[in-house]
């Protein structure tokens, strides 16, 4: 069994090196992804709420390039600059979330300058 990359133009393309997604067999790893517009190489803003909506797009289309959706995906890690920014990211989180909801893990910790939450994922897929 080999490892797959996965990339997709309608995520932020890797500044370094790594894929936006690897799968190996039915795991299917995706990279932490940030408030990033792809079509415009910007952050959409400074909002936490609108950083995140743009997140899980560009988690959402990594998913897609990988013939998988937010249903195959069994864990979430948010990271968040800001305590105070947890109901505002979270608000938007839930909205887009279906059952059954993945597993998710929330930490609080230093981002590059402007961005305000980063959330990676795992899905497991059928062949």
């Amino acid at each position: 069994m080999r490892s797959e990359a996965v990339s997709t133009s309608d995520a932020p393309t890797p500044r370094a090196a790594y894929s936006q997604a690897v799968r190996r067999g039915p795991l299917l790893v995706l990279s932490g992804q940030v408030g990033t517009d792809p079509r415009t190489g910007r952050l959409v803003g400074d909002d936490v709420g609108d950083q995140t909506r743009q997140t899980l797009d560009n988690l959402g289309s990594v998913l897609e390039a990988a013939g998988s959706s937010w249903s195959d995906v069994v864990s979430v890690r948010v990271y968040l600059v800001d305590r105070g920014d947890y109901a505002a990211m979270n608000a938007v989180y839930d909205a887009a979330m279906v059952e059954p909801y993945p597993a998710r893990t929330t930490i609080y910790c230093g981002l590059n300058p402007g961005n305000k939450v980063e959330i990676d994922a795992v899905a497991v897929v059928a062949d």
